[in-house]
């Protein structure tokens, strides 16, 4: 069947079935094209012989080894798309019973896969934003975020302060928001080589920022003193580490083809605030 024919059919198709129906009809052939026993999506439940690629190729990002950017193979669950840091976070939330708290949730960014699980649970109160995006519930600009303080129980905000360039304002706004005992996961791409973040405000061009931060619209690459900034204005930090945790992780048998050096940052705003 030739290239033409294809396009055809598929017109075709694009013109008879609802979208939603044809959304359905992929997942169900990609679900069976790419059937195996290597991996299994936790999202989608989908036994997988492998996963397709995901991520830039970018050179800066390879040099500075750089945890959740880069271009990774086994990556993107070709049944729901899901990605390696959306299924780790998505176990993480399912390790913390956070599916079946009742919860006023902020997130920001959200990633869809997730976004659309979170929503089938009527317990949880379900808010999502972002400042540009027009699939979300609110326009949102979290240096200035519109709500009261401690309005959150949970906030979400994943692969986001990268590119604010007051990234502080940014995560103070988060943690005033947040109620006191709320936790969130704030997650950034994070380099393993460097000691420090790095970052030059005089970086404005779209070339030359992804040259040297890895991303058109990314303003940094950060280091470990990533959580310096958290503590600076007011969370507790914890680190969770996936590999320590093998019966619901899979461990290094990595059957969920999760990123290997990928640790979930825990943020928490203490119950009473000196």
């Amino acid at each position: 069947m030739n290239d033409s024919v294809i396009k055809r059919i598929k017109l075709l198709a694009k013109i008879l079935i609802p979208k939603n129906q044809r959304i359905k009809l992929k997942r169900y052939i990609n679900k069976v094209r790419f059937f195996g026993l290597r991996y299994k999506c936790p999202m989608c439940g989908s036994y997988l012989k492998k996963l397709k690629p995901f991520g830039l190729k970018i050179p800066v990002l390879n040099e500075k080894n750089v945890i959740g950017g880069g271009y990774r193979l086994n990556t993107k669950c070709p049944v729901c798309y899901s990605t390696d840091r959306e299924r780790l976070l998505y176990l993480y939330l399912s390790k913390k019973k956070f599916f079946t708290s009742v919860a006023k949730v902020l997130h920001v960014a959200p990633e869809s896969e997730l976004s659309r699980i979170i929503k089938m649970y009527p317990n949880i109160n379900y808010l999502t934003a972002d400042i540009s995006a027009n699939d979300v519930m609110v326009k949102m600009d979290i240096t200035q975020i519109q709500y009261p303080a401690d309005t959150f129980d949970v906030i979400i905000c994943n692969h986001v302060l990268e590119h604010i360039v007051d990234d502080r304002k940014a995560m103070s706004e988060l943690y005033r928001v947040m109620k006191p005992g709320g936790w969130g996961i704030l997650q950034v791409p994070i380099s393993l080589s460097l000691d420090k973040t790095y970052e030059d405000v005089s970086i404005t061009n779209p070339s030359k920022r992804e040259q040297i931060f890895g991303q058109s619209d990314h303003v940094r690459i950060y280091a470990i003193d990533y959580l310096d900034r958290l503590k600076e204005v007011g969370f507790e930090i914890s680190i969770f580490d996936w590999l320590e945790e093998d019966k619901l992780f899979c461990g290094k048998d990595n059957k969920y083809a999760l990123l290997q050096f990928e640790k979930i940052f825990v943020v928490k705003k203490p119950n009473s605030i000196n």
